[in-house]
């Protein structure tokens, strides 16, 4: 049976490639895709959402939603790394298609009322839909079958502060209210895929697969590594997205530990994931009061960068 997937994004590089994944992968049914603000402004992430979709030749329901974070300011968006259209800065057309009338949040509380128990929520961005679509219907907890957020740090630190990734730091509160909901959740962090690398060998081997999309992310890939090799010394990219994509598809390649996470909303550590496993004891148990989830810790960057070429090389 295909995995229905909704996916929330904020395309985005490394969206754009996990997009690609998941529309050429033929197990994975994608039932929408819910759009945020995070790489880019939310119009900018659907009018990349909307493209994406077309140039993979695709018919995929988006929805637009959160434009800004639940509480705090928002952060000035990060040009230097995905540029000011989220794809490097490269030409695009404009989208043929345009979103559906339905609000992001609303559009995956719908969606899981027409199929509960077999949804997976695959998150990539801030994760303000989420939080929202847990506000409208709290029973959306027991209709999700999974939720994969790509987010989070527990050794590696931050890629924007010392200490806060990207996408909770962008939204703290939304990140807090999603990873205590109590439903069934994975967080794929900078711990795994900061050891993943798409080196520039292997993406002129994805674009050549991919046509018209792969001219997209070829180009676009270009603009990322430049930032990747200034900021972490590499040949390549951190394909971050798709390693969530890749724990939907294969978590025997990725160890996890079962543990409580909470988020830093304020102050100087904003937007820290602070990590407690299970199986440890501390001097309070303050650390230890939110509901159980699955944090990657380790992965076989190697495999999983072969699976992401070998399913975008495929047809």
């Amino acid at each position: 049976m295909r995995t229905p997937i909704i996916f929330d994004t904020d395309p985005g590089v490394d969206d754009a490639q996990a997009i690609a994944l998941i529309m050429a992968d033929p197990d994975i049914e994608v039932l929408g895709m819910t759009t945020t603000y995070g790489n880019v402004p939310v119009e900018t992430a659907t009018s990349n959402a909307l493209l994406l979709a077309e140039l993979g030749g695709h018919s995929i329901p988006v929805a637009q939603g959160a434009a800004r974070p639940l509480s705090k300011t928002p952060n000035p968006f990060p040009t230097f790394v995905h540029g000011v259209n989220g794809l490097g800065d490269i030409d695009l057309p404009t989208p043929t298609t345009r979103a559906v009338d339905t609000t992001a949040a609303q559009f995956i509380v719908d969606e899981t009322r027409k199929r509960p128990g077999e949804i997976t929520l695959v998150a990539v961005g801030p994760l303000g839909n989420l939080a929202v679509a847990l506000q409208l219907d709290p029973t959306l907890v027991d209709r999700v079958k999974q939720v994969i957020v790509m987010g989070g740090s527990v050794k590696q630190g931050g890629n924007v502060t010392p200490l806060a990734e990207a996408n909770i730091y962008s939204d703290p509160h939304a990140a807090h209210r999603v990873f205590t909901a109590g439903w069934p959740l994975v967080m794929v962090g900078l711990d795994v895929t900061h050891k993943t690398h798409i080196d520039p060998e292997r993406m002129a081997r994805i674009a050549k697969g991919q046509g018209k999309l792969g001219e997209v992310l070829a180009d676009s890939y270009s603009f990322y590594a430049d930032f990747y090799r200034k900021a972490l010394g590499i040949n390549g990219c951190c394909p971050h997205d798709s390693c969530a994509v890749a724990w939907l598809k294969h978590p025997e390649l990725f160890k996890t530990v079962r543990g409580h996470m909470s988020v830093i909303t304020d102050g100087l550590a904003q937007g820290q994931t602070v990590f407690a496993p299970e199986s440890a004891v501390f001097a309070e148990d303050r650390w230890s009061q939110t509901p159980l989830i699955d944090v990657c810790m380790e992965v076989d960057g190697e495999r999983v960068s072969q699976w992401i070429e070998d399913v975008l090389t495929s047809h």
